[in-house]
């Protein structure tokens, strides 16, 4: 599982100067927006995300699974972990939520497995497993 101090050492402190080197805005293509129309048309997120989060859309799609993507539920926000100090990996752009409102801090995640398979998958881990259960984070699983 990829660490906030793995993050600093590949990216850096998350401010504008990791933001200039890493970060992309990515135009979501739009079969994906049409098949999933919660999915943004654009996603700001580190450019190592754009590859696995397309191909965790694309299973999704594939495998008909669109209607569980209920919300999406953000990607880039530079912060500490909630009730922690260590950033939180969105702040580096390689988490996103999706279906918050189902799957909260420390709630038992309600995310089918098959949906969770599609992002896990295309190489992104999932925050479902964890001792303090958070159901509807995805993040690189490695980097």
């Amino acid at each position: 599982m990829v660490t906030s101090a793995q993050c600093l050492k590949k990216y850096g402190k998350p401010d504008v100067a990791m933001e200039r080197k890493h970060m992309t805005l990515w135009d979501v293509p739009a079969a994906i927006n049409k098949a999933i129309p919660v999915i943004p048309n654009m996603i700001y997120c580190n450019d190592d995300m754009v590859a696995p989060l397309q191909k965790a859309f694309e299973n999704i799609i594939e495998r008909c699974l669109q209607e569980q993507i209920k919300t999406w539920d953000g990607c880039f926000n530079i912060r500490a972990k909630r009730g922690l100090k260590s950033w939180s990996l969105h702040s580096w752009g390689i988490a996103i939520d999706i279906n918050a409102a189902w799957n909260r801090l420390g709630a038992q995640p309600t995310m089918s497995a098959e949906l969770v398979k599609c992002f896990t998958d295309a190489g992104l881990h999932w925050g479902g497993t964890w001792t303090r259960k958070d159901g509807m984070h995805f993040q690189l699983a490695k980097i």
